[in-house]
């Protein structure tokens, strides 16, 4: 019969390059000692990277660029997946995404339905910040983050050419989705933006 080490090891082998590995994928083919027991010997043998706590890739590299690390959004997304939670871009992080600043940050912050956690990729910090239902029903692909944004900053704290912008945004919303994301929107941020459209 094959050890535990042996079947991760095989499932492992099996998975693309570029593949995130989780410690919970092996679940049943040994216990979480032995699971991680195989994962750091691997770890040590090169075949998986330990990109941070409980997260693995299966190495993945290019002839020209050498080691290609997956982007951290990926990793966050592929988090969110596992622990079957929904995600949604907040702060700073939410305003890169919109295009209202050129800053990257090297915090993504995101609000979830799972439990807050912090989960460092090299120089990178990955944040989930538990939140209510209400915030995470909103649907527009930019409704939803430029409300997300306006509650960090404030409406007071919105330069004119900002604003454009999110006016900008804001008419590329399907209307009727907009419609549903501003009823959920906290009252001030409802009136900011009915005026400003």
């Amino acid at each position: 019969m094959i050890s535990a080490h042996g079947q991760i090891e095989q499932v492992i082998r099996r998975r693309r390059k570029g593949d995130l590995i989780f410690p919970t994928d092996f679940r049943g083919l040994g216990t979480e000692g032995a699971i991680k027991m195989s994962l750091t010997r691997l770890n040590k043998e090169g075949v998986i990277e330990r990109l941070g706590h409980g997260i693995y890739l299966m190495p993945k590299t290019d002839p020209v660029f050498g080691k290609i690390a997956p982007a951290p959004e990926d990793i966050a997304y592929a988090i969110a997946k596992k622990e079957k939670i929904q995600i949604k871009p907040a702060g700073a992080y939410a305003l890169h995404k919109l295009g209202l600043t050129t800053q990257v940050p090297t915090k993504l912050v995101y609000l979830t339905s799972g439990t807050a956690k912090e989960i460092k990729i090299g120089k990178t910090l990955i944040k989930f910040k538990a939140t209510t239902p209400k915030k995470l029903a909103m649907k527009g692909q930019y409704s939803s983050l430029i409300v997300q944004v306006l509650e960090e900053l404030g409406t007071k704290n919105i330069d004119s050419k900002t604003e454009m912008r999110i006016k900008e945004l804001l008419l590329k919303e399907d209307p009727k989705v907009l419609k549903e994301d501003l009823q959920l929107a906290p009252a001030k941020i409802n009136d900011y933006l009915i005026k400003l459209i």
